[in-house]
């Protein structure tokens, strides 16, 4: 078993920043993960992801604003998201893929509201 707990929502304008970080019970070495996101009336979708060989996925509207990155040593996974537009807003929930027995882990999802 492994939990996971989002840190880092919260309230920003247009245009701003915010990190959200996710940390791990155990280690994550062995975690393909990443961070989902739901908005109101709509399905939970991929925004980005990292497998064990730290490679990176993002969902197009993503690339290239948003970033994750992982800290092993800290069980921790953050994403950096920059020029945040309205559209963003949503619970974000971090997750992970355990590459051993293909388990899923999900957090409890941290809000994020991109409001002027």
């Amino acid at each position: 078993q492994v939990q996971l707990v989002e840190s880092g929502g919260g309230l920003v304008q247009p245009g701003g920043s915010l990190r959200l970080s996710c940390a791990a019970s155990r280690s994550i070495s062995s975690l393909w993960m990443g961070w989902y996101r739901q908005a109101p009336g709509k399905e939970r979708e991929l925004v980005a992801s990292m497998i064990t060989d730290k490679t990176t996925n993002y969902a197009p509207s993503e690339k290239g604003r948003f970033t994750i990155s992982s800290d092993n040593a800290k069980n921790t996974q953050d994403m950096q998201m920059n020029s945040l537009k309205p559209e963003d807003t949503a619970v974000y929930y971090c997750n992970g893929r355990s590459v051993v027995d293909a388990n899923v882990y999900w957090g409890q999802g941290t809000q994020v509201t991109v409001s002027s």
